[in-house]
């Protein structure tokens, strides 16, 4: 992968790192952006159909997540899944799984 990406006129352009949720821009004074990372349909957006320029720089079908806040444009990381929620796979929940019954449950629930 390389480490540099294409860079835009109107638009700051980065690699999103594997199952990265939060933007990593640093402001003038050093501190992190943290605004979540979206998946951004820049066909629907008025601006940008206006301006063009992700258009003719990535096609009509590319994967680019945006910034909330500050909104660097973020360009999928080959390392995961494509076409997945951005949060990534998550962590199993320990909410509503099955739990084995206690001894002398059984008991109760067959008469």
């Amino acid at each position: 992968m390389p480490t540099e990406a294409p860079q835009l006129p109107k638009h700051k352009v980065k690699y999103k790192k594997a199952f990265q949720r939060a933007c990593n821009e640093s402001d003038v004074k050093g501190k992190l952006c943290g605004g979540h990372l979206k998946r951004w349909f820049y066909l629907a957006d008025v601006l940008e159909q206006a301006c063009g320029d992700v258009r003719q720089a990535f096609g009509d079908q590319a994967e680019i997540y945006r910034c909330e806040h500050c909104k660097t444009l973020y360009l999928a990381s080959p390392d995961e899944p494509r076409n997945k929620n951005v949060a990534g796979l998550g962590q199993p929940s320990n909410f509503g799984l099955t739990l084995a019954n206690k001894p002398g449950d059984e008991k109760e629930k067959q008469q």
